[in-house]
């Protein structure tokens, strides 16, 4: 019996979560490994928050409560930080630090937080943490909007989750509209290759 591995998934509305737990959730079950997953959607159509929570191995619940998670991915840096309370001491944390400033910090109502400190924050809570500018990286695999498969590159290269470069490429093969499935199968070497 494994031992559950719980992993968070947090994104702004359109950085394609949803579509990143769709492949590691048809990845897992190609490899044979149970898992369940929740979804949180914020105002996502508006870039308020989505939450994914993934537990690979046999759980009785797909919740992911306060110092539970494992593994934190974060697509935006203040994401991950406002999710860090999810993580415990021996948790690793991946994170793009490409910001996607919200709403309010557009109109003047709020601050957003320092790059530097959002770092060190994590690094002071978590036993191992990855920061990756996930945007560039995309970018150079020639779709932006590739950040998530980017970050499940990189979270595949930690050897965090059971399952293997293959099997995530097979996965997303399978998930991602053809057309895509090139720049998206580069995307995920990059973000392994930042890891490595």
């Amino acid at each position: 019996m494994m031992k559950p591995i719980r992993l968070i998934i947090v994104a702004v509305g359109g950085q394609g979560n949803l579509l990143a737990s769709k492949v590691l959730g048809d990845a897992a079950m190609r490899a044979g490994i149970p898992v369940v997953m929740s979804e949180i959607h914020g105002m996502a159509q508006r870039g308020g928050v989505v939450e994914s929570a993934l537990i690979f191995g046999n759980a009785n619940s797909s919740i992911i409560s306060d110092n539970e998670a494992d593994i934190l991915l974060g697509f935006e840096p203040s994401e991950t930080l406002r999710a860090l309370k999810k993580c415990h001491k021996n948790s690793c944390v991946i994170t793009s630090m490409a910001p996607l400033p919200p709403f309010t910090v557009n109109i003047g109502k709020g601050k957003y937080p320092d790059l530097k400190n959002v770092k060190s924050l994590i690094q002071q809570k978590t036993a191992r943490s990855f920061f990756l500018n996930a945007t560039h990286l995309a970018q150079e695999a020639g779709n932006i909007l590739s950040v998530n498969i980017v970050l499940l590159g990189a979270l595949t290269a930690t050897g965090m989750i059971p399952l293997s470069q293959k099997q995530m490429k097979d996965a997303i093969r399978n998930t991602v509209k053809k057309a895509f499935i090139d720049i998206n199968l580069s995307a995920f070497e990059l973000g392994a290759a930042a890891i490595a």
